[in-house]
């Protein structure tokens, strides 16, 4: 999955504008960016959302337990891979229909956190429990809300393209050759809300992040974790 975002939705973080400061390699534009990924999945589908978000998925080479669904629903929009060991219960907690499938459950757990303030985001994505990774855009408020489980079960990376958009996707091979080494593994346990405007931890809330410079072997330019006695979101 990708989604593609300019800096009028999310500004690009400083930590991956340093890494790619200190190590300068080569990126593309996120319209190439978006072509790639097109052309290396005959059956993706693409979504444009206004003229600052850009969503695609496929279903190729994806994990029959752990899939790739795509909805929308009252200008909210939900990329979401993987699956909820605890959808059952969470679908009748926010009264959903049981045929209601994880993605539907996030649009409907993101109003939830959008409409019933205070609601802290942390207690939203601290509910789920199961393997995933998601991308919700809500178009109505121009949010971006994304975030990904404690075990890294589905990988989920960030970058900066040469034109400052801020993408996010499951395949860091595609991200590397558009970001170069503006390019970080999503922490894991780890949420970022642009209505906080910062990357948090739902498991530890008040521990802080920060992003370490990655060895120059390494493809990323920057890692992301999560300080305090218990790190247990530090990428790999």
């Amino acid at each position: 999955m990708l989604g593609i975002f300019s800096s009028s939705i999310m500004s690009p973080p400083d930590e991956l504008v340093a890494a790619g400061s200190r190590t300068p390699s080569p990126k593309v534009t996120a319209d190439k960016l978006l072509a790639r990924f097109l052309d290396a999945n005959s059956s993706a589908i693409s979504v444009k959302v206004g003229d600052d978000a850009q969503l695609a998925y496929s279903h190729r080479n994806q994990s029959a337990q752990l899939p790739r669904s795509f909805a929308a629903k009252d200008e909210i929009f939900c990329l979401f891979e993987g699956a909820l060991d605890n959808l059952g219960s969470l679908k009748q907690q926010y009264g959903l229909a049981k045929s209601a499938n994880e993605v539907l459950l996030m649009i409907e757990a993101y109003k939830t956190l959008r409409d019933r303030a205070p609601y802290p985001p942390n207690h939203v994505v601290g509910h789920l429990e199961g393997n995933f990774a998601f991308i919700v855009f809500d178009k109505s408020t121009s949010t971006l809300f994304v975030a990904t489980d404690p075990n890294a079960k589905v990988p989920l990376y960030w970058g900066i393209t040469a034109d400052g958009y801020v993408a996010f996707a499951d395949d860091a091979d595609l991200l590397k050759g558009a970001c170069g080494k503006s390019l970080a593994s999503f922490p894991q346990g780890c949420f970022f809300s642009t209505a906080i405007g910062e990357l948090r931890s739902y498991e530890n809330p008040k521990n802080k992040i920060t992003a370490v410079p990655a060895q120059e072997e390494e493809i990323w330019g920057a890692k992301f974790m999560v300080e305090g006695p218990s790190i247990v979101a530090a990428t790999k």
